[in-house]
C-alpha cells in the first residue's frame, strides 16, 4: 500500500464521528452518571477517536493530537483531584492555544492553518489563507470568553449541554460562513472537504 493510499480521507460521516463522538459520549455519560463518569467516558472516547483516525486515515491530525492530550491531561486532573473545574477550564485553554498559534502564524508569516487544513481547502490563495486564519483566530478568542462566561455562571449540566448543543452548531455555522471568502479566493468547490472543527 502506498503512502497516498494510507492517508486517503474517509467519508464525512466518519470524520464527524471522530470529531464529535467524544463530545456526545461526554454528554450521554453525564446525563446517566454525572460529570466525573462523563469525564472518564470523554477521555476513553477521545483515545478511541485518535486510534480510529490512525487506523482509517493513516494519521492523527495535529488538531486531534492537541485536543487529545488536553482531554487526557485535564480529565486526569479532574478525576484525580475530584474537581470538575479542570475539565471546565480545559476548553478555554484549548481555544486560547489555537488562537495564539494562528495569530503567531500571521505575525511570523508562517501559514500554520494552511499546513493543517490545506487538503480541506484546495486552490485557496495566500490572501484567502490569511483571512481564514484571522477569522478562526478571532473565533477561538470569542469561544474562550464564551466558555468562561458559561461555566462560571451556569450549572455543570447546562455547561455540558452547551458544549454539545451550543459549541458544535456555532463551530459548524462559523465554518460554513467562511464559504464566501473561500470561493472569492480560489477554493475548488468540487474538491473541498469539510474540515475538522476544533472542539474544546
Amino acid at each position: 500500500m502506498t503512502d497516498a493510499a494510507k492517508t486517503t480521507e474517509p467519508g464525512t460521516g466518519l470524520k464527524l464521528a471522530i470529531d464529535f463522538g467524544p463530545l456526545l459520549a461526554f454528554f450521554i455519560a453525564n446525563s446517566l452518571a454525572g460529570v466525573f463518569t462523563a469525564t472518564a467516558a470523554f477521555m476513553a472516547a477521545t483515545a478511541v477517536a485518535m486510534l480510529v483516525s490512525k487506523m482509517k486515515m493513516g494519521r492523527v491530525s495535529p488538531i486531534l493530537w492537541l485536543s487529545g492530550v488536553m482531554v487526557l491531561g485535564f480529565g486526569g486532573l479532574t478525576l484525580w483531584l475530584h474537581n470538575e473545574t479542570f475539565i471546565k477550564v480545559k476548553p478555554t485553554i484549548v481555544y486560547v492555544m489555537f488562537a495564539s498559534i494562528l495569530f503567531f502564524g500571521l505575525i511570523s508569516g508562517k501559514p500554520t492553518l494552511k499546513i493543517v487544513l490545506e487538503t480541506a481547502y484546495p486552490g485557496l490563495d495566500e490572501a484567502g489563507w490569511h483571512k481564514l486564519t484571522r477569522n478562526w483566530g478571532l473565533f477561538f478568542i470569542a469561544m474562550a470568553l464564551l466558555n468562561e462566561a458559561v461555566w462560571r455562571t451556569q450549572s455543570t449540566d447546562f455547561w455540558i449541554a452547551f458544549k454539545l448543543w451550543g459549541v458544535v452548531p456555532l463551530s459548524l455555522v462559523f465554518a460554513m460562513a467562511q464559504a464566501p471568502i473561500l470561493m472569492k479566493h480560489g477554493m475548488k468547490l468540487d474538491k473541498a472537504e469539510p474540515p475538522i472543527t476544533p472542539q474544546g
